[in-house]
């Protein structure tokens, strides 16, 4: 039995008069300490699958299953990385980062020094007493990582965490997240419309296809990408032909949906 495992998942949403699928039959399975993306144009429900995976939505059909028990049994092996990084600018660097240790009742001296201590390890020494508004988009980010690490989650999901920084600190970050996670050891689920970003940071890419979302194929990355750091692989000879065939499947889907 895999890490986790999503099982004919199909998710209507309902109103008073209508109804839409996001949805249609999806599965698939994420094998433990594997990085995975879900890839795909607007409308094709990956936002609405990471609500259902992380529990924060219940399914109209189907299971999703971490290490062999329902997710809804899981919520705190779930750590939750977002566009945003929703700091509470009223509190400091530190109390944010300890914020879902408290929550969870976690906190003590020994997992708030763990995470002070990898404030220090991804490079913000010295902010613990700050506001978020003294600090940039990307540390903000990094301070948003550190928050969710904090609490060990087994699984943690990434919804296009990077997608509001510039193309600079952008990359950095996906280098730096990249080497935290596998330093760490911990399974990813990140969402995204970078082809690039899918390419350079996954084990594995998952192409939905829109309206409703199905998932349409699966692209495994050459291990002399998933070797080095995201930055590297964009620049590696192989990643060209990846992203071009990525990209016609894109736009066949996009002129079959036209």
């Amino acid at each position: 039995m895999s890490f986790l495992t999503v099982q004919k998942i199909h998710h209507t949403y309902f109103t008073k008069d209508t109804s839409a699928t996001a949805l249609s039959d999806i599965s698939l399975a994420v094998e433990e300490g594997e990085f995975v993306s879900i890839l795909g144009p607007s409308g094709c429900g990956k936002t609405t699958l990471l609500s259902i995976i992380s529990s924060l939505l219940p399914p109209t059909q189907g299971t999703v299953l971490l290490e062999n028990k329902p997710i809804s049994t899981a919520k705190n092996d779930i750590g939750y990385m977002l566009q945003q990084d929703y700091l509470l600018p009223w509190k400091t660097i530190e109390e944010n980062i300890l914020l879902g240790l408290k929550l969870s009742k976690q906190l003590n001296e020994k997992t708030k020094l763990a995470a002070l201590s990898l404030l220090k390890q991804i490079g913000l020494t010295g902010v613990e007493k700050q506001l978020p508004k003294q600090l940039s988009g990307g540390m903000r980010q990094r301070v948003a990582l550190v928050r969710t690490l904090a609490t060990e989650p087994k699984l943690l999901m990434l919804d296009e965490p990077f997608s509001a920084l510039d193309y600079q600190t952008k990359l950095k970050l996906e280098d730096l997240v990249s080497q935290t996670l596998d330093e760490f050891g911990k399974t990813a689920i990140l969402v995204t419309h970078d082809i690039g970003e899918a390419i350079a940071m996954s084990d594995r890419v998952f192409l939905f296809s829109p309206r409703p979302g199905r998932l349409h194929k699966t692209f495994h990355i050459p291990e002399e990408l998933r070797k080095v750091p995201p930055f590297e692989a964009r620049n590696h000879e192989l990643y060209s032909s990846i992203f071009q065939t990525i990209w016609k499947e894109l736009e066949s889907l996009d002129q079959r949906n036209e």
